[in-house]
């Protein structure tokens, strides 16, 4: 079941990263992939912080897409790519 929850939340993730960071997009797979990373980054910036994990669907996908942004921001930085 937790797969399941994880690939929900890079999809949307990932969808919402390609929103805000404009420019060719990386393909539904590499989305969810993005936007799974994304979760995990964004969790451990949260954990580092301070916060804690409870905040149900909507904190989990708003931490998901700050992750993903900085993971897309910084696969831009390294690929060149725009």
């Amino acid at each position: 079941m937790f797969i399941l929850w994880w690939i929900v939340v890079g999809l949307i993730a990932g969808w919402i990263t390609g929103k805000l960071m404009k420019g060719s997009g990386y393909g539904a797979l590499m989305d969810i992939v993005i936007g799974i990373v994304g979760a995990i980054i964004g969790g451990f910036i949260m954990r580092a912080l301070g916060f804690t994990g409870q905040g149900g669907m909507i904190y989990t996908i708003v931490i998901a897409v700050l992750g993903a942004v900085i993971l897309t921001f910084l696969l831009r930085l390294i690929t060149g790519k725009k």
